[in-house]
């Protein structure tokens, strides 16, 4: 006779040992909710649900904060609440590094059909209906699967072929079920441990897809781990940036002079001396040479004037006064540095894009022009339009006035312009701040760019200044 299935509970104590500390994690509805509630308190992770909600522990009575499947969870401190769109491009965007679903099927090659899309069969007469699963499934480094071994009806789970529409082809990485944890591979299914009571004959038994066995197949177990996030605090600029590498794309917010830039980590990079940069940024410092700020401002021109600047993507790349160039302009002269001129809503949709994991659009702007020229270009509806790409940088350096230790920050007046759509485009985003405190400081409502964007936190001197 077959083992006892494990209780849901223990599935979930054997998904969170699938966690690392700082994960970012994308739940599902079903099975997969159950999973905060089995880590202990602050748990070290980032939960998320299409919900709205980021940051939370389970269950919480009369939180009025709802998970996947709309069951009251606690916000932890230092979570934040965003919207669906928000919560789309985090996931589509590569920004979670684990999904973790409840699978009505899973497929020898990783294929699988969502719960959602079988339990809806009778009523949609064979339309799919897969809810979040797809984005989450799609956008995550890893996938895992919580899932009975077999169907209420005793059907297999783990089969040959889904027989039903599939909501993700060949995603799945690990499954754990209720008897077993099985790996997929490029070479199949292969069974690596075994729930407490159960043997590998049992296991082959109710699978109908091909199985290995490991040689090193073991028993499960239950520990959930202890996460401790990751210290995100630098000392200095030039530690938070030592490891940006010759010829890196890098975003430098703000909107002109004092208008958000990153003084502090802009000097930093000039320190470290790295060369071939490649910019992007609304401005290519400008601020110097016009109303923006004073001859003697910190901008881009510190990067230009040391020789570390290949490229620039911007929008308001030159001067306003011919007779008053920018050292940008002066080094585009002499051929030293090329430039990509972009509308400025397109720079920053090109940013959100890069972010959100939207390879391209098509926009209206800029097309008969010099800006259209070379750009693929579709009629829809009558009107022209040119598609444009999506940005994604190597780093980003941006300014906020305060964070958390975990990375959450809020901005100071029109600071806010081109800081939170760069700081989700980037593999390594600092942040340089006014005041630093501890989770929980900052209202939920409040934060502007969760702390799932930022990796680097650098606190801006006292008595640092923006002018040379």
């Amino acid at each position: 006779m077959p083992g006892t299935p494990l209780a849901p509970a223990a599935m979930a104590r054997r998904a969170a040992q699938e966690l690392g500390p700082g994960a970012v994690v994308a739940l599902g509805p079903g099975l997969p909710c159950r999973l905060p509630g089995e880590l202990p308190p602050g748990g070290g992770v980032w939960f998320l649900a299409d919900s709205g909600v980021l940051g939370f522990q389970g269950p919480g009575a009369d939180s009025g904060v709802v998970d996947a499947e709309g069951g009251t969870v606690a916000l932890l401190p230092g979570g934040s609440f965003t919207g669906v769109v928000d919560i789309a491009g985090i996931i589509r965007g590569g920004h979670t590094g684990l999904a973790v679903l409840q699978p009505a099927q899973v497929g020898v090659n990783g294929d699988f059909v969502h719960w959602t899309t079988e339990a809806t069969q009778g009523a949609t007469q064979g339309l799919f209906a897969p809810g979040p699963a797809v984005d989450m499934a799609y956008g995550a480094s890893r996938v895992v699967a919580v899932m009975p071994h077999r169907s209420p009806e005793g059907r297999p789970s783990i089969v040959r072929q889904c027989s039903l529409p599939v909501d993700g082809a060949g995603q799945i990485d690990i499954i754990i079920t209720d008897a077993a944890v099985i790996s997929v591979g490029p070479a199949g299914l292969e069974l690596v441990e075994i729930a407490p009571g159960w043997t590998a004959d049992e296991i082959l038994a109710i699978t109908d897809a091909p199985l290995t066995v490991s040689s090193g197949v073991k028993e499960m177990t239950f520990q959930v781990p202890t996460l401790t996030p990751p210290n995100k605090v630098y000392p200095s600029a030039v530690d938070a940036l030592k490891d940006v590498a010759e010829g890196s794309v890098i975003n430098v917010d703000g909107f002109a002079g004092p208008g958000g830039m990153a003084h502090y980590l802009m000097v930093g990079l000039r320190d470290l001396g790295v060369k071939g940069l490649q910019l992007i940024s609304n401005t290519a410092g400008v601020a110097r040479v016009s109303a923006f700020g004073s001859p003697n401002i910190i901008d881009h021109s510190i990067l230009v004037e040391n020789n570390q600047v290949a490229k620039a993507t911007a929008s308001y790349p030159v001067s306003p006064s011919a007779s008053r160039p920018s050292a940008f302009e002066e080094a585009y002269n002499r051929g030293e540095t090329e430039l990509e001129v972009v509308p400025q809503g397109t720079l920053a949709e090109r940013l959100r894009c890069g972010g959100a994991g939207v390879a391209a659009f098509y926009t209206p702007t800029g097309v008969g022009t010099l800006l259209a020229e070379g750009k693929e270009t579709r009629t829809i509806d009558g009107k022209e339009y040119i598609l444009e790409m999506g940005l994604r940088a190597d780093f980003c350096i941006i300014r906020g006035h305060k964070a958390d230790t975990l990375g959450n920050v809020v901005y100071k007046g029109t600071s806010r312009n081109f800081n939170p759509v760069m700081a989700t485009t980037a593999r390594v985003t600092v942040v340089e701040v006014d005041e630093i405190v501890e989770p929980g400081r900052l209202g939920p409502e409040e934060t502007v760019t969760p702390g799932l964007f930022i990796d680097r936190i650098v606190l801006r001197p006292p008595d640092f200044s923006a002018y040379l």
